[in-house]
């Protein structure tokens, strides 16, 4: 079964390659969406594909690479959007 959720990430997560993290393992993972920083500090997820491979994501995520520092993650669901890649989006 497919699913699609969008993610927000709040804390230490800018300049630390955190959205290349997040890529590298949705590739490893074959979940399709993107990443990208917003203007307010937090990272923004969109992550699609097999409910396994979308919830091993979203554990993922809330741990972050090693300088990471994760203070609170939003996680909801939404329409299946049939995405072929994942990308890094820039503002």
């Amino acid at each position: 079964m497919k699913k699609s959720v969008r993610v927000y990430i709040e804390g230490t997560v800018q300049g630390i390659f955190y959205r290349a993290f997040v890529k590298e393992n949705a590739e490893r993972h074959n979940v399709k969406g993107f990443v990208r920083n917003l203007e307010n500090g937090r990272v923004e997820i969109f992550l699609e594909g097999n409910n396994d491979d979308v919830d091993k994501m979203i554990e993922l995520c809330r741990t972050g690479p090693k300088h990471s520092k994760i203070k609170n993650v939003e996680v909801k669901d939404e329409k299946f959007q049939d995405f072929k890649t994942f990308k890094i989006l820039h503002i």
